[in-house]
């Protein structure tokens, strides 16, 4: 569980107390293996569906992790995969239940989609994540004042009554750079128009750069990068990309492409496309001393 208050002076403090596995990253592991044992025995998705009153859909999204699972359902399905060893059987149902328990977030769920909901469960089961932002600072780089002013912007009203809530949430995310074990692995690349969009004005912005500053010189887990307005037009204008990569091997990589009242996720040819896209924006933005270089001269010029 990781915890989240304010200083004397106002400052964010937070408890960086290692959480265990969360209850999406234990969805995907069961998701797995289940996947594995069906193709072992070469039966389809829709086959499979059927023996837990359900449908291929069901059965792909339980793959993939996205939907709980029930233990009447997972045992039915080692029982389709001739799947008979009582510790192998004992060892899955206990991974179902453990992937029961709330991860912290969920008690944000008032406050969240369930689209969003589901890709905080990744943001924290993740070892990695790479991604592009061409509105805004990532929500795991922000500043707390920044933070505030943008969802003040989403929330058309900077007193909305859920916005310090959500700035909790918000700020609490960011946890997971600061694990003193394994803290997650930041690649992002930033676009020039997001530095140059004024947010909560000078001062706000002032503060967020010299954070990112910050970011790229002291913490070794964060590479940052601009993608400069001298790069031209990409095929990545058109918004924010996440990749999410996992510590267990046998799970694939999630691409998630978040949109202003939902989510995809995109999946085979199509995420192997953001894949190679993410790989260009990499190779075109300025690197990592570069951007340092580029974000105090941004400085100097404000």
């Amino acid at each position: 569980m990781v915890a989240v208050t304010y200083g004397d002076a106002g400052d964010l403090v937070l408890d960086h107390r290692q959480a265990g596995p969360s209850p999406t990253a234990l969805r995907m592991q069961i998701g797995a293996r289940l996947r594995r044992m069906r193709e072992d025995k070469g039966i389809g998705r829709a086959e499979a569906g059927e023996a837990i009153r359900g449908s291929a859909s069901k059965m792909s999204r339980l793959e993939l992790g996205r939907h709980g699972f029930k233990v009447r359902d997972v045992l039915d399905l080692l029982d389709l995969y001739d799947v008979h060893d009582s510790d192998e059987r004992a060892s899955l149902i206990e991974l179902v239940r453990e992937a029961k328990k709330p991860g912290w977030w969920q008690s944000y769920g008032d406050l969240v989609p369930n689209w969003f909901e589901q890709y905080l469960g990744l943001e924290q089961s993740a070892t990695t994540i790479r991604g592009y932002e061409v509105q805004y600072i990532p929500g795991l780089l922000q500043t707390p004042e920044y933070a505030r002013a943008v969802i003040g912007l989403e929330y058309h009203d900077a007193a909305y009554e859920g916005l310090d809530r959500r700035l909790t949430l918000r700020m609490t995310r960011q946890s997971i750079l600061h694990r003193p074990v394994a803290p997650v692995r930041l690649w992002a690349i930033i676009d020039e128009a997001a530095l140059r969009r004024p947010i909560g004005g000078p001062e706000t912005m002032r503060a967020q750069i010299e954070h990112l500053i910050t970011v790229s010189e002291s913490m070794p887990n964060v590479r940052v990068q601009v993608l400069p307005f001298s790069a031209g037009g990409h095929v990545a204008l058109g918004g924010p990309i996440t990749i999410v990569r996992f510590a267990e091997h046998d799970l694939d990589d999630v691409v998630y492409l978040e949109q202003l009242t939902g989510a995809r996720y995109p999946e085979g040819h199509e995420a192997d496309r953001y894949q190679k896209i993410m790989d260009l924006l990499a190779i075109r933005a300025s690197p990592p001393a570069s951007t340092t270089t580029f974000l105090k001269d941004l400085l100097k010029d404000s």
